[in-house]
């Protein structure tokens, strides 16, 4: 993460920004019913995918669910359907907010402690990293971003802590969601790899309605 600070020193464009896509319209009596395709989901995930869909509060784009305490990612087409879900790796450390200043950090200074995937509703934007690896931001200035097992001495073992049945053995990244590189190709490049979309990630320290002003407005 802390290659960002380089990143904005020789001014290398990161976000490949794009128009967000235009609400979709309900049919008569559209009950606005998210579609988990069968997969197996929380019901915490469940009901903010649903609210997320019903609600437009996605605003008709792309969306993803991250479930922290499950480890998993389940992203959804702007029709509500999912398209594709996995195991994902996360921050070691857990925890619901990043540091401040994160991002600018270098990485070899980054404790264990701090190595954190922020929860809460982010916008989320294709990009490229240092490597020019295509990646989608999650949230830019914690550097947190969605991307595949990278290459390198770690690979082998994060390929198969990805495919282990325990969320535990998922607890591993600097604080960034990471899926097989199959899983990003076919599925996170294929919908928020192509325009800007919302990422909702379930928190686990904190009360999930809560999170998402859910509680409030008697949503739930």
């Amino acid at each position: 993460m802390g290659w960002l600070s380089a990143l904005r020193a020789v001014g290398i464009g990161l976000c490949i920004a794009a128009g967000a896509a235009g609400a979709m319209a309900a049919a008569p009596g559209d009950a606005r019913r998210v579609d988990f395709g069968g997969q197996a989901a929380s019901p915490e995930a469940r009901a903010v995918a649903q609210w997320a869909y019903a609600e437009r509060n996605a605003e008709g784009r792309p969306f993803a669910i991250v479930d922290k305490k499950l480890a998993r990612l389940y992203v959804f087409g702007p029709d509500g359907r999912l398209v594709g879900a996995t195991a994902a790796l996360l921050g070691l450390a857990r925890g619901d907010d990043s540091v401040p200043g994160i991002g600018l950090k270098p990485v070899n200074l980054i404790a264990p402690a701090e190595r954190t995937t922020p929860s809460g509703r982010f916008e989320s934007v294709p990009g490229r990293n240092d490597k020019g690896e295509a990646i989608v931001w999650v949230d830019y200035d914690a550097a947190i971003a969605i991307h595949r097992v990278r290459p390198g001495p770690s690979a082998e073992q994060r390929a198969q802590r990805l495919v282990t049945p325990g969320a535990d053995d998922k607890r591993v990244s600097y604080g960034c969601i990471v899926v097989s590189e199959g899983f990003y190709e076919q599925v996170v490049a294929k919908t928020l790899g192509r325009g800007r979309g919302v990422v909702y990630v379930l928190p686990e320290t904190r009360d999930w309605q809560v999170e998402f002003g859910l509680s409030a407005a008697g949503q739930m």
